[in-house]
């Protein structure tokens, strides 16, 4: 299944709208729910917020695979950027002393173990595996 969203946050109501049929469609445990979920707003807003001036549409694709599911969002117009290459979140200081930033990717790797990056001309595609034995926060 592909989808095409606009660059805005209310677009998130379609990107769940839409992972609730796919899961219908292809009988995937309702147990991934919270973790695709989470895992693709966080990336999808991230490219919203982090790549602000592209105009382009954002693709969000799902694929059922062996106990679960593959999901990839592909941007165009964007900075490099591979989350593989991001710094571990600092969860060991204080909150008020903690510098902005990272703790929603350090939430998705907590859920989906790592987040792959694919970069191809002015494309990043960014993708993940969600299965049946995917931790749970």
């Amino acid at each position: 299944m592909k989808l095409s969203l606009n660059r805005e946050l209310s677009e998130i109501e379609r990107i769940v709208a839409a992972r609730r049929a796919y899961f219908a469609k292809h009988n995937l445990p309702g147990s991934l729910a919270y973790t695709v979920d989470l895992a693709t707003e966080e990336l999808f807003v991230n490219m919203i917020r982090h790549n602000n001036q592209a105009r382009e549409k954002i693709i969000l694709e799902f694929e059922a695979v062996d106990n679960g599911i593959s999901v990839r969002l592909t941007d165009r117009e964007i900075t490099a950027f591979d989350p593989a290459s991001a710094a571990p979140a600092d969860i060991a200081t204080p909150l008020e002393e903690r510098a902005v930033g990272g703790l929603g990717l350090h939430l998705v790797r907590q859920l989906v173990g790592a987040v792959h990056c694919e970069r191809r001309d002015d494309r990043t595609t960014l993708s993940f595996l969600a299965r049946k034995e995917a931790a749970h926060v």
